[in-house]
């Protein structure tokens, strides 16, 4: 829990809905501040109105797969709040496709949120180094970056992800001098814009094929979130939140991929 008499500070990319939005809401509801980012300015508003923290919510729209962005939100963060403590790492697109029918320009879409998670992380470390006392970045990844599965063919994001899982673990060692962890939840499936609309047979068949009976909301992510920007002595950690998918093997993720494919 934060100590509401010193508020840390969160930056929360892809904040305007979803999971980003579920963890800003966290975070605000427990005294911290939060300044969230993303492409759209009226979203980012509306979410701002949305959560009610007044002056402990800030909001800085830019496209974080554009090189200039990550020092931006991370420079605003500073002169709002005057220091950063904990990096969300949420932005990102995802759509399914076989492997050969993917396009160089679709490909280079999704690798462009591995450069801009790069980027921004570089931004928000240099300065928690400059601030010093350490800090916490959280990344989003997904269990598909840990486990294949052959009704969800998704390589061009994947190979994003799957750069986001490896740099977690490659950046948890090479930044403990600082005392800055680096930790990623790996959501399961968590209907949310990013899958579109889905029927109510496929939500509920969703919640059947899960081994802990239902699929996962953003505020299942968000409370692993939380845990890991908490959490002092866990750096490196890929966190599955799926409900027990990853554990029991893939066929409930198969048929799940399956049933959003039809939708």
């Amino acid at each position: 829990m934060s100590n509401p008499a010193s508020p840390r500070t969160f930056v929360i990319t892809g904040g305007g809905s979803g999971i980003g939005l579920a963890v800003a809401r966290a975070v605000i509801e427990r005294g911290d501040n939060v300044l969230l980012n993303g492409r759209s300015e009226s979203k980012l508003r509306r979410a701002q109105n949305e959560l009610a923290g007044g002056a402990r919510v800030a909001v800085a729209a830019g496209d974080i797969t554009r090189a200039a962005t990550g020092d931006s939100i991370i420079r605003e963060t500073f002169n709002r709040f005057g220091r950063v403590d904990v990096l969300v790492n949420n932005a990102g697109i995802f759509w399914t496709k076989p492997f050969t029918d993917y396009t160089v320009d679709e490909l280079d879409g999704f690798l462009g949120y591995l450069r801009g998670t790069y980027l921004t992380t570089q931004a928000a470390v240099r300065q928690m180094r400059k601030q010093g006392g350490g800090g916490a970045i959280v990344n989003i990844s997904t269990i598909l970056a840990l486990n294949a599965v052959a009704g969800l063919p998704s390589s061009a994001p994947i190979a994003a992800k799957g750069g986001i899982t490896a740099l977690t673990r490659n950046l948890a060692v090479e930044l403990a001098a600082d005392r800055i962890r680096i930790n990623a939840v790996a959501p399961g499936v968590v209907p949310t814009p990013l899958y579109g609309e889905l029927s109510d047979e496929q939500l509920a068949a969703l919640h059947r094929m899960q081994p802990l009976g239902r699929y996962g909301t953003p505020e299942d992510i968000a409370r692993a979130v939380l845990y890991l920007a908490d959490a002092d002595w866990v750096t490196g950690v890929i966190l599955p939140v799926d409900g027990g998918v990853v554990a029991g093997g893939d066929g409930a993720t198969r048929v799940a991929g399956q049933l959003v494919e039809a939708g």
